[in-house]
């Protein structure tokens, strides 16, 4: 794991472009503490931040072929890289390390850009062809590793992150209000926007090619796809998997396989133990079927609702896993807050992104690189409560006059302290807005981004009106495959939901960021690409059983795990929010400072009246909803990455050595 930068396009003397080079790289060092490597050619500049796991001695980068005409600098990890390089090495090529790294420019020379559909891992890449005086970026399939780009002095810059980009183009410290406006509402800009005017994201399975004269192509090269609602049927899906003991036999298979890939290291591998289903599933996984030591870290709250401390008791007992818990109280996010957006440089709606920080150091410190966690699986096997409610409101919507069928939201959000289906008048309404989306693949997601657009209202006149007439339920249409209403509801949940909330918030904001903060490598089984092709053929009742979530999984990881743990419901990782930041009243001291009216109005993002009410109502103890808190936070957040992005570029103004 580690962090990339680099351009291509007008040439530089030798010394300026490494100069340069090492501006951008040295922002990264929290992603690679272990040593630089730079590669200058005509036209192009690579550099590389290691964080060293595999092939310690000599998987130093940039790589290059025999011939030194392909060069590669790449962040993450290539878990297939041993079989790649047995049928490499059988067709020719010739290796001069040991590293994942090297199977990269050999696979390019075997099979073009092609190549990354080979690979199976996480990871953004930048390659340089000589010869072609080309340069190829990719990212791996769902989004686990970041990588932007931007263009400025007839060249086209990429890094691992956009501090990256910043450090040599501060005129791009410039928030953009409709990648704002995305955020604050569905939790994420959508690719390729980001919060910053001009920079972009690669987006997750695509290729960017920049040939000599900086014509760029973008190629998709992975999606989650599924089939036709008519080819997921029980008869369909007999004929493809067998029996559904079957299906759980090959499931467990995959998940065997997925974990075994992502132990390869050269460094000890340790395992977030949440006490859920899913960090439970991965860890029983390693202790059964491989003879890898794991050690196991979890986080713990002293607030009930949002701790899982018992839970992560009693999977360490079963287990029998060295494990370290670290105690996170409500001070300890407020106070880590402003160094959790300096990592993800864009705003969030929650704080639990600031825990998994603290955890992350302390597992640095317990001397590991390396975690295993049990993200995504909620997304690829149907995991998570607003699969179910949108599954009621079908029903519900079938006969919209019923008393019965609204109640069977009950069932759902017990975790909750402010649950929304505690009082049933107030569930009805509430999960009763958006029926008139029921035809749209969005309609799972109508009622959470309403929750979110509250935090709309508190935008600046001039903010909305540079946002204009952006409608966010038909400005995210407009982005989804043409197929998708062909899927079933299920199916188009899943999409939506794998592109909103997981790419654009889980895996940067409480994934890469918070573990790079500290030098560290997360690796997620459950997001191996075969594992997700495999579910996105299966039954959607094989995935929802009623109201039970994950059916297929909970069967595969039968007899692994205690009773209570394999049957246990969903409960989503949450944190304390807006409550971290006041203390009998009070606000801490930057907040109040960042939240002030001058502040504000000064920023020009937000409305100071009515971020001012806001600001009292939390500091009161009264913004107990979804809404006002999400608000507090997303306002909080924009105005952190004001301060730490845009004053700071203005007050300390860097000398553009793009120019020279």
């Amino acid at each position: 794991m580690c962090g990339i930068a680099g351009f291509s396009g007008a040439p530089a003397a030798p010394e300026t472009a490494r100069a340069t080079l090492e501006r951008m790289i040295h922002t990264l060092h929290h992603r690679g503490p272990d040593g630089y490597g730079f590669h200058v050619g005509d036209g192009v500049g690579l550099a590389h931040a290691r964080l060293s796991i595999i092939d310690l001695a000599t998987g130093q980068q940039p790589i290059h072929n025999e011939r030194r005409t392909v060069w590669t600098v790449f962040n993450g990890e290539i878990f297939n890289y041993v079989e790649l390089r047995q049928q490499l090495e059988c067709q020719g090529h010739r290796f001069y390390t040991q590293s994942d790294t090297e199977v990269i420019v050999h696979l390019y020379e075997q099979h073009g850009d092609d190549f990354v559909s080979h690979l199976n891992g996480q990871f953004a890449i930048a390659l340089w062809d000589a010869e072609r005086r080309r340069l190829l970026l990719a990212r791996d399939r769902t989004g686990i590793r970041p990588l932007f780009h931007t263009r400025a002095h007839g060249r086209l810059w990429f890094g691992s992150e956009i501090k990256a980009l910043l450090t040599v183009l501060p005129q791009r410290a410039t928030l953009d209000p409709t990648g704002l406006a995305q955020t604050l509402n569905y939790w994420g800009p959508v690719d390729p926007a980001t919060v910053f005017e001009g920079i972009h994201s690669l987006p997750p399975g695509h290729v960017l090619t920049v040939d000599d004269g900086g014509r760029e192509t973008l190629r998709r090269y992975w999606d989650w796809r599924f089939p036709a609602a008519a080819d997921q049927t029980m008869a369909s899906a007999r004929r493809m998997f067998g029996s559904e003991e079957q299906a759980a036999a090959e499931l467990r298979e995959l998940l065997i396989d997925a974990v075994r890939l992502r132990l390869r290291a050269d460094v000890p591998v340790g395992a977030y133990l949440s006490g859920g289903l899913d960090s439970s599933g991965i860890v029983a996984l390693i202790r059964r079927f491989t003879d890898t030591p794991v050690r196991t870290f979890s986080v713990a709250f002293a607030d009930s609702e949002f701790d899982e401390s018992a839970e992560q008791a009693a999977m360490v007992r079963h287990l029998a896993t060295e494990h370290t818990t670290m105690h996170c109280s409500r001070r300890d996010i407020g106070m880590a807050f402003p160094q959790l957006i300096r990592h993800t440089e864009t705003p969030i709606l929650r704080t639990a992104a600031a825990p998994l920080m603290l955890l992350s150091a302390r597992v640095r410190a317990e001397g590991y690189k390396v975690v295993l966690t049990g993200e995504g699986a909620d997304e690829v096997f149907g995991g998570y409560d607003i699969f179910k409610e949108a599954k009621v409101r079908r029903f519900w919507a079938r006969q919209p006059k019923s008393r019965f069928r609204p109640r069977l939201l009950g069932r759902l959000y017990g975790y909750l302290e402010n649950s929304p289906v505690g009082n049933a008048a107030f569930a009805q309404a509430f999960f009763g807005k958006g029926m008139e989306h029921i035809d749209r693949p969005i309609f799972a997601h109508a009622p959470r981004w309403a929750t979110s657009q509250h935090a709309l209202r508190f935008l600046s006149a001039d903010m909305r009106a540079s946002i204009g007439d952006w409608q966010p339920l038909d400005g995210y249409e407009q982005r989804l495959p043409a197929s998708i209403m062909s899927w079933h509801p299920l199916a188009r949940d899943q999409y939506v939901e794998a592109k909103s909330l997981l790419a654009a918030y889980l895996l940067p904001a409480q994934g890469d960021r918070v573990a790079m903060a500290n030098s560290i490598e997360g690796r997620f089984p459950y997001l191996d690409h075969r594992l997700i092709e495999f579910a996105n053929r299966l039954p959607p009742s094989w995935k929802i059983r009623g109201l039970t979530e994950k059916y297929l999984l909970r069967r595969a990881l039968d007899g692994l795990l205690p009773p209570d743990i394999l049957h246990r419901t969903k409960q989503p990782y949450r944190a304390p929010d807006q409550s971290s930041f006041f203390f009998d009243g009070k606000p801490l001291d930057y907040v109040a400072d960042l939240m002030s009216s001058e502040r504000i109005r000064a920023a020009g993002y937000f409305d100071a009246d009515a971020t001012g009410r806001l600001f009292d109502k939390c500091r009161r103890g009264r913004a107990i909803g979804f809404a006002d808190n999400q608000a507090f936070v997303g306002i909080l957040s924009t105005m952190l990455l004001d301060e730490t992005f845009l004053r700071r570029s203005s007050r300390d103004p860097h000398r553009d050595l793009c120019s020279a």
